[in-house]
C-alpha cells in the first residue's frame, strides 16, 4: 500500500509538471497580450508599451519565462497577478475557502441523494425506483447553469428563502447562502450516481450468491448490507470519486451565476486578462485536486474489498 501510494504521488507531480506546461503554452499562444489589458484600452505610446513588457518580463522567451515561473513555484513562490501586483498564494488562500465549502456541500448532497437514492431504488424496486430514474434523468438534463437560474428565480427571488449572491460569513450563514450553489452543482451529478448506484445494486441483487443466502435463511437485512449494497459500492465509488473530482471544476460555472468569489471566477477573470501567474496556480490546484481524489478512490477499493490489487500487489 505504502509503495503504491508514493507511485501515485510521484505520478502526480509528472502530471502537474506536464500540465503546467501545456496550460502556460496555451495562454502564450492564446489572442490578445497582457499589457493591453493593464492598460485598460487607453490609447499608450509605443515606448509605455514597451517599458510595461520589459518591467513584467513579456519580452523573455516562452521557455525562459516558464522556466522562471517553475523554479519559483518549487522554491514556493507562486508568482504576482499582473493586474493586482498582489501575490498569488495570497489570491489563493483569500479563494479557496469558498470553493471548498461549496464543493464539500455539492459532495455531501451527492453522496446522500445519489447513492442512498439509488440504493433504496435498487432494493426496494416499484413506484420508487420508478421514481428514481424518472428524477435521475430529468437531473441530468439539466444544464448547471440554467439549474442555478432557476433556483434562483424561485427560492431567492420569488419565494425569499435564500440569499441571491455572496457565500455569508459563519457556519450557519454560509449553509444559508451556498444551498442553492450546492444544490445546482450537485445536480446533475447526482443523478448521475443515483442512477449508476441502482444499477449496481439490482445486479447484485439478481446474483446466484445472494439467492442462496437468502434460501439459507439469512435475514434480508443481513444479505442487503453485506452482500448487495458493499458489493456494489465497487463502481459506485468510482463514479462518486470522478463526479466529487468534476465539482471542483464545474464550481466555476455556479460561482460566476451566484456571484461568489472563490477559485472558480478567479481563473475566469485570469484567463480574460492573461494573469499567467494566477491561471497557473489555480490549474495546478485543480490538477492536484483531481489527482488526489483518483488517489483516496484506489485506496478505498482496496478497503471495500481487500481483493483488490494495488499496482498488482496484493491490498
Amino acid at each position: 500500500m505504502q509503495r503504491f501510494v508514493i507511485r501515485r504521488l510521484g505520478a502526480l507531480a509528472v502530471t502537474l509538471l506536464f500540465s503546467s506546461f501545456v496550460i502556460y503554452g496555451a495562454m502564450y499562444l492564446a489572442p490578445g497580450t497582457p499589457e493591453s489589458f493593464l492598460v485598460q484600452g487607453r490609447t499608450v505610446s509605443p515606448e509605455v508599451l514597451a517599458s510595461i513588457r520589459a518591467q513584467y518580463g513579456l519580452d523573455d522567451p516562452f521557455l525562459l519565462r516558464y522556466w522562471h515561473w517553475l523554479t519559483g513555484v518549487l522554491t514556493g513562490n507562486l508568482g504576482e497577478s499582473l493586474t493586482t501586483r498582489q501575490d498569488v498564494a495570497s489570491l489563493l488562500a483569500s479563494r479557496i475557502p469558498t470553493t471548498a465549502w461549496l464543493t464539500a456541500y455539492a459532495a455531501l448532497l451527492i453522496v446522500v441523494f445519489g447513492v442512498v437514492a439509488g440504493v433504496v431504488a435498487g432494493l426496494r424496486g416499484g413506484l420508487l425506483d420508478t421514481a428514481v430514474l424518472l428524477g435521475s434523468s430529468v437531473g441530468f438534463a439539466i444544464p448547471t447553469f440554467f439549474a442555478a437560474l432557476l433556483l434562483m428565480s424561485v427560492f431567492s427571488v420569488t419565494l425569499g428563502w435564500f440569499p441571491v449572491f455572496g457565500a455569508g460569513s459563519g457556519f450557519s450563514d454560509r449553509i444559508l447562502h451556498l444551498t442553492l450553489p450546492a444544490v445546482a452543482l450537485a445536480l446533475p451529478a447526482a443523478a448521475v450516481v443515483a442512477r449508476i448506484t441502482r444499477t449496481a445494486v439490482v445486479e447484485e441483487r439478481d446474483t446466484e450468491h445472494v439467492s442462496v443466502a437468502l434460501a439459507r435463511g439469512v435475514p434480508w437485512r443481513t444479505v442487503a448490507r453485506r452482500h448487495i449494497v458493499r458489493n456494489a459500492m465497487l463502481p459506485v465509488t468510482t463514479i462518486v470519486g470522478v463526479n466529487i473530482a468534476a465539482l471542483v471544476a464545474g464550481a466555476t460555472v455556479v460561482e460566476h451565476a451566484f456571484t461568489l468569489d472563490g477559485v472558480g471566477a478567479l481563473l475566469i477573470n485570469a484567463v480574460q486578462q492573461k494573469d499567467f501567474a494566477v491561471v497557473q496556480a489555480v490549474a495546478l490546484v485543480l490538477v492536484a485536486v483531481f489527482g488526489v481524489v483518483n488517489l483516496v478512490i484506489d485506496v478505498l477499493y482496496a478497503v471495500i474489498d481487500p481483493r483488490v490489487q494495488l499496482g498488482g500487489e496484493s491490498a
